[in-house]
């Protein structure tokens, strides 16, 4: 006769540690939802809000008091030591007239005078400057009598897109001041850190001339 079988109880298996578990659907869109939104919501608002403890701990850019005169008047600011005396004029003291074009020294359109020298104001450090007179194309005129060689660039019609000018001006008066301008030929050399992508340099060499009497 056959016989029934015994039944067995059933065998416990174990559970899952819970670290091994993997999270459900649902789970894995709640958290990818989350970080998404701290993401885009740092970038609305110009922070990374998952970096703010590290960007807390930045330390600040080293700066300096700094005296300098420029076009007479005397000025005492507080720059960041980085900064070049061209960033000096135009973002601290309002002087737009010098202009960026390179920013490496190779165009000539940021040209001032330091103490009476040419200098590529891009290229400077501002803090070296402590004491010194600086003069820029706005610091030329006298009131509103404009100085012999702005007033010989408009006569020589010796710009186009005026983008230079400031520092092929500011250039040619220290050209003049220096005695580099005997003839033609010495004025293009001692001029020639200052770039016009319009090519008006034969106009500028006149104005240059005209200013130094011997035109």
């Amino acid at each position: 006769m056959p016989t029934e079988p015994v039944p067995q109880e059933p065998v416990a298996v174990p559970a899952e540690p819970e670290s091994r578990i993997a999270p459900t659907r649902r789970t894995f869109i709640a958290t990818g939802t989350a970080v998404g939104t701290a993401v885009v919501a740092g970038g609305v608002l110009g922070t990374d809000l998952l970096a703010q403890p590290e960007a807390a701990a930045a330390p600040s850019a080293p700066s300096c008091r700094l005296t300098v005169t420029v076009n007479g008047t005397r000025h005492t600011v507080t720059v960041d030591n980085r900064a070049s005396l061209l960033d000096l004029l135009r973002e601290h003291l309002g002087l737009t007239g010098s202009k960026k074009g390179c920013d490496a020294g190779a165009c000539g359109a940021c040209t001032v005078l330091v103490d009476g020298h040419r200098q590529n104001a891009c290229l400077t450090l501002a803090v070296r400057l402590e004491g010194a007179e600086v003069t820029t194309i706005e610091g030329l005129a006298d009131s509103d009598q404009l100085h012999p060689l702005q007033q010989a660039f408009i006569d020589e019609d010796a710009f186009q897109c005026g983008y230079c000018t400031p520092g092929q001006i500011v250039s040619g008066v220290g050209c003049i001041q220096e005695g580099h301008t005997h003839s033609p030929e010495e004025i293009r050399e001692w001029m020639s850190g200052n770039i016009c992508r319009c090519g008006c340099y034969v106009k500028i060499v006149r104005a240059v001339q005209q200013a130094a009497g011997q035109k």
